[in-house]
């Protein structure tokens, strides 16, 4: 048998909904109200460009001289390290020179594809290129503080950078 309830207590009671709810619906609201507020306004943000004075006012002639585009200088391409072949060489008295320097070549990034002695009459630590790679020697020669570059002569490989030292480089500081 099912419990009895009084005549008043049948299930028309009224339910409030709960906080969340309420302030949900209050969020929804204003939210509307402020997109219905700010929608088909200008931007407060205008684009600003900055008025080119001319000196004078062209004249007009029946034969114009065709004006020059300027000419803006391409950025130089980076020189890539470990693309360039670059060979060390100790035309000093000190012994292990050439490995010293090659592996401070190769600890900033440049291929060092070989270490050796040099025989012959070189006045000061020198790094020598081929014409293509004038950049890449001028580089090298900043990396290892290397105060002279020049070009590659007949006895030097034309495809790599030529380092010849006559003295300890400079320390870094």
């Amino acid at each position: 048998m099912a419990p009895h309830l009084p005549r008043g207590n049948q299930g028309n009671g009224v339910v409030f909904p709960s906080p969340v709810v309420m302030l949900s619906i209050i969020a929804v609201a204003m939210a509307a109200i402020a997109f219905v507020a700010t929608r088909g306004g200008e931007p407060t943000e205008r684009e600003i460009a900055t008025p080119v004075r001319q000196e004078s006012a062209p004249t007009a002639s029946a034969d114009p001289t065709p004006t020059e585009p300027t000419k803006t200088k391409k950025p130089k391409p980076e020189i890539k390290r470990d693309k360039v072949f670059v060979e060390v060489y100790n035309n000093s008295g000190i012994t292990g020179l050439a490995g010293n320097v090659g592996s401070k070549a190769t600890d900033v990034g440049w291929q060092v594809v070989g270490t050796d002695n040099w025989y012959g009459n070189i006045p000061t630590n020198t790094v020598y290129f081929p014409d293509r790679l004038k950049r890449a020697a001028e580089q090298l020669a900043l990396d290892l503080g290397i105060g002279r570059t020049a070009p590659a002569d007949g006895a030097m490989k034309l495809d790599r950078l030529t380092v010849i030292l006559t003295a300890e480089l400079a320390a870094a500081g």
